[in-house]
């Protein structure tokens, strides 16, 4: 169980505490707003109203006692700018932030942030590799090059068996897990036949994923 102090109860981040609580994490949550506050004390460890752009009520929430820090104001850069600012000076351990552009995550990675969160970047990239092919059930980018796909079984696949499709000499690309009926498994063997009605995980470059699955 980790600690966190969550700075912003807007929709972003309304779903990160509650999120994070049915994790069981702490959740100490800060707003400006009174009414955000009351709507999360039933999903947050303690709730806090106050300007945390003010060093002084900021430092009076102890912020090295948290194992990390989450800035997820989304109106005001201005304010989140100088809060992460702020954490980073009061000794936070760890400040992670929310971003809307480029030239914000550029900004805040210059001014307290040790890593950024970028939603719509990330939501648009997820849903335009989703739409790209009817294969695709879902899509995590790990950098700029490897990625893990889960993807249906290919027709011409069906009734073969890992070994003897051999997708990790031909394309670089490793099986990490095979899903049927909603149950996901990661025990695999060379001997497992794939068919219909399963879906893979596979992580490698994405341009051989593309290669492979002709995405």
């Amino acid at each position: 169980m980790k600690s966190v102090l969550l700075i912003g109860l807007g929709r972003f981040g309304r779903h990160i505490a509650m999120k994070l609580n049915n994790l069981n994490h702490e959740v100490m949550a800060v707003d400006s707003n009174e009414d955000r506050i009351k709507e999360a004390l039933s999903f947050v460890t303690n709730a806090q109203i106050g300007d945390s752009t003010n060093e002084e009520f900021l430092s009076s929430l102890g912020v090295r006692n948290f194992d990390a820090c989450i800035v997820a104001i989304g109106d005001d850069f201005q304010s989140s700018l100088e809060t992460a600012s702020l954490l980073k000076e009061l000794g936070a351990r760890k400040v992670v932030a929310r971003a809307s552009t480029e030239v914000q995550e550029k900004f805040l990675l210059r001014n307290g942030a040790d890593e950024v969160v970028y939603p719509e970047k990330q939501l648009a990239a997820w849903t335009a590799i989703r739409c790209s092919s009817d294969h695709i059930l879902d899509y995590i980018e790990l950098d700029e090059e490897y990625c893990i796909f889960e993807l249906t079984v290919p027709a011409d696949w069906s009734g073969k068996t890992i070994l003897q499709l051999d997708i990790r000499k031909r394309y670089g690309i490793n099986i990490l897990g095979v899903r049927e009926n909603g149950k996901l498994n990661m025990n695999i063997t060379p001997d497992m036949v794939l068919g219909g009605g399963k879906s893979i995980l596979v992580l490698g470059q994405q341009k051989a994923v593309q290669k492979c699955f002709r995405i």
